[in-house]
């Protein structure tokens, strides 16, 4: 079979290159989903926003635009050069940030985000699609998903972390400017290192498609992010619409792309039973950590009484402890594969959440939280970096750019579903302990409020169904994953085409491409 990724080596230093260039955009993707978490108070009152579910939006216009164009990012990375991509998103990225940080209004700030969304949705896959087209070998593959897959998990903590000391040490608009420089720095330097790609096959582009997977995912994310909102509810009208919408459109396109000669989501991509198991499982695993972190962070500052600041130190075990579990995978994986590090992670993760329903309003910190938070960080690490191999596993090169997109896509899907699910049944919870031992909740301006016992009550509900779902998770990788340690190595999908710099001239004016080295090649001049 041929060889992917390209046939234009690249020598061992650029490559590791690369990855920093990818890995600090990925970081900044993932950070923005998380960091302004904290500054939403401050953000708040400087821009007069009436209510706190008004100044949700900061979040959800992210969410909505990033969830909703991901799969058409991806696409567009495959048909016009991934690398282009991936630059194009970083300097949107980037403007799209000072405008925020500089926003006078709220609308100002909810459409900055709304862009930020946008080029993120470009900019993601391309980033795991350079990193599965620049590493050959076994190893150095899995030690580049273990970094990808560190950043992507511990991303979200380092945000909270971020976050707190931005918005206690500057102000709530620094949690928006620091993208800028950390853009236009990895731009430079990928303009530098990045060798331009594009997709091998047909150029032409399904826009009814993109028209249709686009509503479909925005419809689904807002409407999940909304019933998770005080005073919505999944029965209410514009919730049931907004998922009616969903599904709808959602339909559509899987007919619509079953029947397309240049689908925007080959079929193919999805049904291969390892890659639709690891969309699954991320999906899960996105669902359970969006639920630790909302409601940790609940207890930490609602519980505990911690400030922006405390609260992301109290998320800092968790940033190394995944990290440490990213580079454990990595020398793990060309061992064992894929599917045995799953199995390992995902009941120490499920277990770790279990023990924080043991939680009190005094319990131990260390005990309690802080060694459950390693527990799921440690488990989670293994199961990121197994599922970024098993989804892109035996995928072609001119789908490279689709699979991680809806890799990501699976993620950011599963974290607004399980934020909104794992909202309204801890509501119900609560509500349910009041109900129980005869007390009322607390008036506020933000709308009635649990005693801190009733909370912890329904923080403790939130997290075992967090806990089951990781589980289900486990019994799908164990029924329906066969990919084995030598099929991810050996499958390896078709040569893509490569646009090295720079090429030599002929004295017409062509260009001379020389053919690079095969797949068996590489590794012999490696």
């Amino acid at each position: 079979m041929s060889s992917w990724p390209p046939i234009v080596s690249s020598p061992a230093h650029s490559r590791w290159a690369v990855l920093a260039v990818v890995s600090v955009a990925q970081l900044m993707v993932v950070l923005d989903s998380s960091i302004v978490n904290i500054a939403l108070p401050q953000a708040q009152q400087d821009l007069d926003i009436a209510t706190l579910s008004t100044a949700q939006w900061v979040v959800t216009a992210y969410a909505l635009a990033f969830g909703g164009l991901l799969l058409l990012g991806g696409r567009v990375a495959d048909l016009f050069g991934r690398e282009r991509a991936f630059l194009v998103g970083l300097v949107g990225f980037a403007a799209a940030s000072g405008l925020g940080g500089a926003a006078p209004t709220a609308s100002v700030l909810f459409a900055a985000r709304a862009l930020q969304g946008s080029f993120a949705a470009l900019l993601a896959p391309a980033a795991l699609s350079i990193i599965a087209t620049t590493f050959v070998q076994r190893q150095e593959r899995a030690t580049a998903l273990a970094v990808y897959g560190g950043v992507a998990g511990a991303g979200a903590a380092i945000g909270l972390l971020l976050g707190g000391f931005l918005t206690q040490w500057l102000n709530w608009r620094w949690c928006l400017y620091v993208n800028v420089p950390l853009a236009l720095v990895t731009t430079v330097a990928g303009l530098r290192l990045l060798q331009q790609t594009r997709g091998v096959g047909s150029r032409a582009f399904d826009v009814v498609g993109a028209v249709l997977s686009s509503g479909g995912l925005a419809a689904l994310v807002l409407g999940t992010t909304r019933a998770g909102q005080s005073g919505q509810g999944w029965g209410s009208t514009g919730v049931l619409g907004l998922l009616l919408v969903a599904v709808v459109l959602l339909a559509a396109f899987v007919a619509r792309e079953s029947r397309a000669s240049s689908p925007l989501l080959p079929l193919r991509v999805v049904l291969d039973r390892n890659r639709g198991t690891a969309f699954l499982g991320v999906l899960f695993a996105g669902l359970g950590l969006f639920g630790m972190f909302l409601f940790l962070t609940f207890y930490f500052q609602q519980i505990r009484g911690y400030g922006p600041l405390a609260c992301g130190l109290a998320f800092l075990p968790f940033s190394l402890g995944f990290l440490v579990s990213a580079g454990l995978a990595s020398r793990l994986m060309p061992r064992l594969g894929p599917k045995p590090l799953i199995l390992a992670g995902l009941p120490v993760a499920a277990g770790s959440l279990a023990v924080l329903c043991t939680l009190r309003v005094d319990s131990p910190l260390v005990v309690h939280v802080l060694l459950p938070e390693v527990g799921i960080s440690m488990g989670m690490g293994l199961v990121f970096v197994a599922l970024s191999s098993l989804a892109l596993h035996g995928v072609g090169a001119e789908d490279a750019g689709v699979a991680s997109a809806l890799f990501n896509a699976s993620q950011q899907v599963g974290g607004a579903i399980g934020t909104a699910v794992l909202s309204t049944i801890y509501a119900q919870a609560w509500t349910d302990w009041l109900e129980t031992h005869g007390q009322d909740a607390i008036a506020s301006p933000s709308g009635p409020q649990p005693p801190p016992m009733a909370s912890v009550a329904g923080y403790h509900v939130a997290f075992a169904v967090a806990a089951g779902l990781l589980l289900v998770a486990l019994v799908a990788v164990l029924l329906m994953v066969d990919a084995t340690r030598e099929s991810v190595e050996t499958e390896t999908p078709a040569a893509e085409t490569v646009d090295p710099p720079p090429a030599p001239r002929t004295q017409d004016g062509g260009s001379r491409h020389e053919v690079g080295p095969t797949h068996d090649d590489a590794r012999s001049v490696q």
